[in-house]
């Protein structure tokens, strides 16, 4: 709109100096000047014209602006936004709480962690091998076309084409339909986390994505960080549409007045959701009120949250394990499992929780946290300098190496301060770190191409057991597909295969259990990984936003039910 009003001086200035030539070309040439008058006539009808447009315009602009301060309008920083529009593009925590709120799951998780229905509302075991599923019915996309079976199979089929999503899809054999309105989940073997892996299935608009988009390619196509159709257009069936979608900029929901679940508590009518990379900058516009709710809050600021009587901290422990990956085909030295387990003594974790997490996290020496089918108890941090350095004479590298490093600097709670004190601890045993961060945006794409020797990595179980981190995190790289996607260290230990891949459809509790747990102590003897945390979310809102309600151990909050009283 601003953009229009700078136009009109400037179109006026054109026809004035068409003017001026005009008048000059008909002197000059001494023609008959009731032609130059009859042009000025016309010039003016045309001012005229378009002063009476920019009247418009402007009652215009000031109608939507009564409207929009009419509704309740929530607005989020978040430290970034979605990388893309396809939620199947990739498998991270940002793309899931997405598909949230601009999709709707068969099934989620509560903040209790108990799955309830969603798009599904019942669903029954007929055998050890299917599960089925019963539909809502009359559910609209957002396109206004009708979700039926057909829509969920169709998705199913999709994400079983998707690089990230395809390991947690490979235990199924398919969805079959049993008429509109009910499906079979069918896995290949006997498989105990089938309804858990229905928390992925956000059923997609079949008739809106079949066909060829304006260049001719299939608007279904799934491609990793390139433009494509899904990439920049959605239908879901969730509590909010897409209005306005500016990669790295503006991400602008209207509530679906459509929308299904009439049930939900939801008041919110638009929200505008902008990225605000640094912590600082991101507390700021909460204390100063430009936005009702930030996420995540950095420890040092929670006293300042605190402090403030207009707004209000809020936080639930997470399962999510930081670590980093230490790359055995970039590192010769990484093949050697005294050298592994030498950085592993190196780095402090605990000091790193107490000093930089500010006790905000919770110290891990395994993938799993308590609670967590998988979890042993034995494994504990285990910083020692004087063991490290002996390590590394023992493996031949006492005088160290150097090696590439690479981190996020907005994607985990201090991501960037924990590799600056990972590669200050790893120079004390003679490890030199050439160390690069950068956005979110752009380290995806390095972390799929392995950019770095030692790349840092967060994952959250949404199965609530160890066996999920190990599918994408441990396993052998490229000798399953789908599996080991998010595994850049090459580490690779047929044994700890064996046994995830068993644990898939052992349905006898206690031996599942045994399973995983052989597998967290073989990844920790031989230092597979450098484990630092699980991190705590946290979240700061104003107090008239109700927060607690929304928010659950998967850094999910459901903003279709949130409130603004």
């Amino acid at each position: 709109m601003k953009k229009f009003f700078l136009f009109v001086p400037l179109l006026m200035l054109f026809f004035m100096s068409l003017l001026f030539v005009s008048c000059g070309q008909q002197q000059e040439q001494g023609k008959d000047f009731s032609k130059l008058q009859s042009q000025i006539e016309a010039l003016s009808k045309k001012v005229d014209d378009l002063t009476q447009k920019v009247n418009e315009l402007t009652v215009e602009k000031k109608a939507v602006a009564k409207v929009e301060s009419g509704k309740k309008i929530f607005k989020v920083g978040l430290d970034a936004d979605p990388v893309t529009l396809d939620i199947h593009e990739q498998l991270s925590g940002g793309m899931l709480q997405f598909s949230h709120w601009v999709y709707d799951p068969l099934v989620r998780w509560s903040r209790n962690h108990q799955i309830v229905p969603r798009l599904a509302h019942k669903w029954e075991r007929l055998d050890e091998l299917t599960v089925r599923f019963y539909l809502v019915k009359g559910v609209k996309f957002h396109s206004g076309n009708e979700m039926t079976a057909k829509d969920v199979q169709w998705t199913f089929n999709r994400l079983t084409k998707s690089k990230d999503f395809q390991g947690l899809f490979e235990p199924f054999q398919e969805v079959k339909i049993i008429d509109d309105y009910t499906i079979d989940m069918i896995t290949k073997k006997p498989y105990p986390l089938l309804v858990s892996m229905a928390t992925y299935i956000f059923p997609m608009d079949s008739k809106f994505f079949t066909g060829t988009d304006e260049n001719g390619k299939p608007k279904d196509l799934l491609i990793k960080f390139e433009p494509h159709f899904a990439a920049s257009n959605e239908s879901g069936t969730g509590p909010y549409v897409v209005k306005k979608y500016e990669k790295g900029v503006v991400l602008e929901l209207d509530r679906f007045k459509d929308y299904w679940d009439t049930k939900s508590p939801g008041n919110v009518e638009k929200i505008i959701l902008k990225p605000i990379k640094e912590n600082a900058t991101r507390v700021a516009a909460l204390l100063s009120g430009d936005v009702d709710f930030i996420s995540p809050v950095p420890p040092t600021d929670f006293k300042r949250i605190q402090s403030d009587s207009k707004v209000a901290l809020h936080t639930i422990s997470g399962g999510r394990i930081i670590t980093f990956q230490m790359n055995q085909k970039r590192v010769e030295a990484f093949k050697n499992v005294k050298v592994r387990q030498a950085i592993a003594y190196a780095v402090n974790n605990a000091g790193i929780v107490e000093k930089i997490m500010k006790g905000t996290a919770t110290l891990g020496a395994q993938q799993g946290p308590e609670g967590y089918v998988g979890y042993k108890e034995n494994l504990k941090p285990r910083y020692d300098l004087a063991k490290a350095k002996a390590l590394m004479k023992e493996a031949g590298y006492e005088n160290g190496f150097e090696i590439t490093m690479m981190a996020p600097n907005n994607r985990y709670v201090n991501d960037f301060k924990i590799a600056e004190a990972t590669a200050q601890m790893l120079s004390k045993i003679n490890i030199k770190v050439n160390l690069k961060t950068i956005p979110k945006a752009q380290y995806w794409p390095e972390f799929d191409n392995r950019a770095a020797d030692m790349m840092m990595i967060g994952w959250h179980s949404d199965t609530e057991d160890s066996g999920n981190f190990s599918e994408f995190l441990t396993v052998c790289p490229e000798k399953k597909e789908g599996y080991g996607i998010y595994n850049s260290g090459y580490y690779c230990n047929s044994r700890v295969d064996e046994l995830v891949y068993g644990a898939q459809s052992e349905t006898n509790d206690d031996k599942r259990q045994k399973m995983l747990q052989e597998v967290e102590q073989i990844l920790y003897d031989e230092a597979a990984f450098i484990p630092y945390h699980w991190q705590n979310h946290s979240y700061g809102a104003k107090n008239n936003v109700d927060v607690d309600p929304i928010i659950n151990a998967l850094n999910f909050p459901y903003f279709g039910d949130i409130v603004i009283k």
